[in-house]
Formats: structure tokens, C-alpha cells, sequence
């Protein structure tokens, strides 16, 4: 029998095979992507308009895109450097601006709020001005209280007018109303601490009033109070409310949520000059004459 003859036009498998078998036996299956060698490094492909050197398929020749440009992105987008940079600028020209940004961050107080409230540096000042306007408060009421209801062996109101007008007082009526007032009410609101300015503005034109009048009625300088003329405690009355007036009620007080609770400012001397304005006009209106008389060069 004669033998067939080989086939010679079929191509061999061994070579095809080659390059199919090596992936094989490196990864244990059969090739079907590039990502199935995922430490491989990417092809470089060509574009379709390249013409590739042989006949064997695209060859690489070009890298995948990588930059903002090659991806086609809006190239009007600052990226992370430069938007820090532009804010670096707009922070440092913000610095010159004529309104400084907030010392405060969001949720903290204000530097004013936390020495209003916080400062715990006060020590027993608020405690001293709580006692001090206990003393000052309650001596005014007491007076007044004497004066209205005639309680702590006081004139009441009929003596009162009769001592006011026995004392050279005109309008006898509504000078016994003014100094009532001024010690009921001023008294009171300095002991709770409320309207502190004006309570303490209230009590010092009528301290002064008194003082005035108890020293107007000799001639010379009478400080002494074991004489009926001495001005010993309407002096120490005036001081005390003259401090009240310059450094507040404290935080102890129905004010301590008030600048002039802590920290009293231009606001307590205007109350001061007009509270001793008062004084004197009420004192020329109502009384006239000069209670200075046989002072030094009076």
C-alpha cells in the first residue's frame, strides 16, 4: 500500500502554540486580556492612524493618557497647589483689611462676654461690692423708711415736711417727696443691683442735699458728728456712693449681665456730673444760700 503524503500546507501548531503555552505556564490559564497579568506593565497601543511596522498587529508606540490635558479635562480648573496659593494671597491681603476677622472662633464668646462672665480672676471683689451695697442700700432704706412711715423712732411723713420746712426748705411738700424718693428707691435699687447707675446717681444728690444742709447751718467747717451740724456720715455716705458709681455692682447684682455691672466705663462719670448737678440745682431751687460760708476763702 502506498503511504499518503504529508500535509505540508497546514500550518504547524507548535509555533502557534509558543507564546500561548509560556502564558500558561506562568499563570496557569490561557491568555485572554492584558489584564489577566496584572503585574504586567500596559501595552503602549497605536492609533489607528499609525501604520504598524509589520503584519503582525498593532505595535506599541504611544502612552495611555495620563495628564489633565490628554484626558481632556477643562483646563481652566486650578488644581490643589494653585487654589492653596490663592488662598495664601487672599489671606494675606485680608490681613491689611480695615475690619480684622473675629478673635473668636465659631461657638466661643466674645473677649467682652468672657470678662463679663468668665473672669474668674475677680477674686472676692464681687462679694466685697455685694456687702458694700448691703450697707450703703440698707442705711438709705432705713432713713427713708423713718422719714414715710415713721418706723425706728423716725418723724413719718407730716414731720418730715415740718422739719423741711422748718429747715428753711421751700415747697416743703415736694422736697419731702424728693428725699423720700431718692432714699426709698435709690436705697433699694442698690441693694438688689438693679439700674446700679441710677440708684447709685439717686442717693448721692441726696446725700449731697444733706450735706449741704447740715453744713450750712453753722458757720465754719462742722465735720464732727457729736454735733448736730457734723457732716461726719453724710461725707462717708457720699464717698461710698461715689465708689459704687465708679466700679459697678459687681457680678453678685440683677445688672451682672450689664457692661457697668464689671466694667463701668464714660458712662459712670457722665452719671456722676449729673447726679452732683442735681444736687446743687435742687439745692439753689429748693433752699438758696451758700452752706460753704466760714470754709477757707467762702
Amino acid at each position: 500500500m502506498t503511504e499518503k503524503p504529508k500535509d505540508t500546507s497546514a500550518p504547524s501548531i507548535e509555533g502557534a502554540l509558543t507564546d500561548e503555552q509560556s502564558a500558561v505556564s506562568s499563570t496557569g490559564r490561557g491568555v485572554t486580556s492584558p489584564y489577566d497579568s496584572p503585574t504586567g506593565v500596559m501595552p503602549r497601543l497605536n492609533l489607528p492612524s499609525d501604520t504598524p511596522p509589520s503584519g503582525r498587529g498593532p505595535e506599541l508606540a504611544k502612552d495611555v493618557p495620563r495628564t489633565e490635558e490628554e484626558l481632556g479635562l477643562d483646563p481652566e480648573i486650578p488644581s490643589v497647589g494653585e487654589q492653596t496659593r490663592a488662598n495664601d494671597t487672599a489671606n494675606a491681603a485680608y490681613a491689611y483689611a480695615s475690619i480684622p476677622p473675629a478673635s473668636n472662633g465659631p461657638g466661643e464668646p466674645s473677649r467682652p462676654l468672657r470678662r463679663r462672665n468668665g473672669d474668674v480672676r475677680r477674686g472676692t471683689l464681687d462679694l466685697g461690692l455685694f456687702v458694700l451695697r448691703l450697707v450703703v442700700g440698707g442705711t438709705f432704706i432705713y432713713h427713708g423708711l423713718q422719714k414715710l412711715t415713721g418706723w425706728f423712732n423716725g418723724p413719718g411723713l407730716d414731720g418730715t415736711r415740718d422739719m423741711m420746712a422748718a429747715g428753711g426748705w421751700d415747697h416743703a411738700t415736694l422736697s419731702t417727696i424728693l428725699v423720700i424718693a431718692g432714699e426709698l428707691g435709690g436705697g433699694a435699687l442698690l441693694v438688689l443691683g438693679l439700674a446700679s447707675p441710677l440708684a447709685a446717681g439717686a442717693v448721692l444728690a441726696v446725700i449731697i442735699d444733706a450735706w449741704l444742709w447740715k453744713q450750712g447751718m453753722v458757720a465754719g467747717f462742722q465735720y464732727k458728728s457729736s454735733v448736730k451740724s457734723g457732716v461726719e456720715l453724710e461725707s462717708i455716705l457720699a464717698g461710698t456712693a461715689v465708689v459704687l458709681l465708679l466700679t459697678g455692682p459687681g457680678r453678685l447684682s440683677f445688672d451682672r449681665n450689664r457692661g457697668w455691672a464689671t466694667r463701668p466705663a464714660f458712662g459712670s462719670f457722665a452719671v456722676l456730673t449729673l447726679a452732683i448737678a442735681a444736687a446743687i440745682g435742687t439745692w439753689y431751687w429748693l433752699h438758696g444760700g451758700n452752706p460753704l460760708t466760714g470754709i477757707g476763702p467762702f
